[in-house]
């Protein structure tokens, strides 16, 4: 069992590698090695060093949003994709608009195109937000192969839903980053609840028992 959050000592980070815990994942030197022969594939050595160097470039300077847009030039990247949550159309509206602006051609697929009904899937109405109402399913593998025939070269997750983003990343032929992680709580904002996990989130923030 690796338990890298609960580690007192880093010796990752430090370089100290004669303190390294003994369930330490990097007392298996070959099999760091072996990953290390993953970073000089073709298709994985330029998009590494380059988010590196945006990481360096923009460290506690650059929003997210500014990063995504620096990452993309500099890849030379032209076609960008969005797959967006209904619910943040305003915010999706301006990050189109100023991807748009930087040069970038852009192609926008919001999380409820098909318009299918929830129940089309098996989902009971019975446990619809607003029951009642046409409810029409998010639909993230249709959002990632839309943009797959827009042959966009990078995506951008936009504050989908917990799974479907998950399900958008594993349809998606271009890679992805995620600009927005929904928390319709705190603003889209989920480490507020980490950081309120001892105190006003305390009760909120963990699986209540039956």
């Amino acid at each position: 069992m690796f338990t890298c959050a609960q580690c007192a000592i880093m010796a990752c980070r430090s370089g100290e590698l004669d303190k390294m815990p003994k369930n330490c994942p990097m007392l298996d030197q070959e099999f760091f090695d072996n990953i290390l022969d993953e970073y000089f594939k073709p298709e994985n050595h330029d998009f590494f060093l380059t988010s590196t160097a945006v990481e360096y470039l923009g460290y506690c300077r650059w929003p997210r949003l500014r990063e995504v847009a620096e990452f993309a030039k500099r890849m030379g990247y032209t076609r960008l994709g969005i797959a967006f949550c209904a619910g943040l159309k305003k915010e999706a509206s301006i990050v189109d608009r100023l991807l748009r602006q930087q040069g970038f051609e852009v192609h926008s697929v919001i999380c409820k195109t098909g318009g299918i009904l929830k129940t089309k899937v098996g989902y009971p109405a019975e446990m619809f937000v607003r029951p009642g109402t046409h409810e029409s399913m998010c639909n993230p593998i249709a959002q990632a192969r839309l943009l797959n025939q827009a042959n966009t070269q990078l995506n951008i997750c936009l504050g989908l839903c917990v799974g479907h983003d998950s399900l958008f990343y594993k349809y998606s032929d271009a890679p992805v980053t995620t600009l927005v992680a929904k928390d319709r709580v705190t603003g889209h904002n989920p480490v507020a609840a980490i950081y309120c996990a001892d105190g006003y989130f305390k009760e909120r923030a963990v699986i209540e028992e039956k």
